[in-house]
């Protein structure tokens, strides 16, 4: 059965939300697990250190190599170029619509909800059909889809 995050806690799921969005950013598909999105929360979860710059080097390259895709870490490494005085003339800005803050909304749009002090899964109502065939899945976590 492969490893979906409407299984994972709250902090779980908060993490793996934050591994997806910010240290290993994808397009799309966030409710399986990948190999690499695991061992991330592992690493983190157990303090063990990993190479971020190795990580997002190799998450360019991957990226560069599909069809349709984006550089991902825009925005941080206009941060570095920056810092180190690389110079951008020429190079097209791009305004980002939202910063990412991690708050209760946050929580709320992926589907945890507080009550009475506790915070529960409530998946929306049309989620209900894909939750039952993730549950029903028999991939084991390390052959889902990345």
């Amino acid at each position: 059965m492969a490893l979906t995050t409407n299984r994972l806690s709250v902090d779980h799921r908060l993490l793996h939300h934050l591994i997806v969005h910010q240290i290993l950013p994808t397009g799309g598909g966030y409710a399986k697990l990948s190999r690499m999105q695991v061992f991330l929360m592992w690493c983190i979860l157990s303090k063990i250190e990993f190479c971020f710059p190795l990580l997002m080097l190799k998450t360019m390259v991957r990226a560069f190599s599909q069809k349709k895709s984006v550089l991902p870490f825009g925005s941080i490494l206009t941060k570095v170029f920056l810092h180190c005085h690389i110079p951008l003339e020429g190079e097209n800005a791009t305004k980002l619509k939202k910063e990412d803050t991690y708050n209760k909304s946050t929580l709320n749009l992926i589907g945890w909800k507080k009550q009475q002090g506790i915070w529960t899964y409530l998946p929306k109502a049309d989620q209900a059909l894909r939750i039952a065939r993730e549950e029903q899945e028999d991939n084991p976590p390390w052959e889902a889809q990345e």
